[in-house]
């Protein structure tokens, strides 16, 4: 199983929070830290940290580079990762690594991934297109406008959507999942097995 462990310091007493690639999370397939407990999952307390902004960084796990990943969620109060300032994007976690909220350091103590198994999967056709009406927008990526319809090759491999379970293809990696909108950032890439 992929986990990373995360070490803190809050109210004077040491806190340590293991993070897993498919853990239940407030926010599916990601674990959020700030201070704010109805969006977050590792919460700072106000006291102990009033420079973490209420909602500030997420880590992912990124199966096609097999690593955790963070990301900035507050552009007024970028965090440090490593010394180094992350105003946008993802940077990678390693083993050792400080992450600096606002005047708060969280280290990373331990991340075990493993090897990665090649399973057959089932793959699910997308929903059929349909014809816009005025409560149903049409759903856009860039700056063409259509409704989500594709079915992926065998032999390829696909985002398994960490919510509805359904795989799509690799290109829908910054749009979301076809299907129920969330996000494909730390999805599961599945070979697409050819049946016989």
């Amino acid at each position: 199983m992929n986990a990373l462990t995360l070490q803190w310091y809050d109210l004077g007493e040491e806190k340590t929070q293991q993070i897993y690639e498919q853990q239940p999370s407030k926010h599916p397939g990601t674990v959020r830290i700030g201070r704010d407990p109805l969006r977050c999952d590792i919460v700072l307390s106000n006291e102990y940290h009033p420079t973490v902004s209420r909602l500030h960084v997420e880590i992912f796990f990124y199966p096609q580079q097999q690593r955790f990943l963070i990301k900035n969620l507050q552009a007024k109060n970028p965090p440090l990762v490593d010394g180094q300032i992350l105003v946008q994007g993802e940077v990678p976690l390693g083993e050792g690594s400080i992450i600096v909220l606002g005047q708060t350091e969280l280290k990373v103590l331990k991340i075990s991934v493993s090897k990665t198994s090649s399973m057959p999967v089932t793959v699910l056709t997308p929903p059929k297109p349909q014809r816009p009406t005025a409560t149903q927008p049409v759903k856009s990526i860039g700056n063409s406008h259509h409704y989500y319809h594709h079915q992926l090759p065998k032999g390829v491999y696909g985002l398994q959507c960490s919510n509805c379970q359904k795989i799509s293809s690799t290109e829908y990696l910054q749009v979301g999942c076809p299907w129920c909108g969330t996000s494909l950032a730390a999805a599961v890439s599945v070979l697409v097995e050819p049946t016989n």
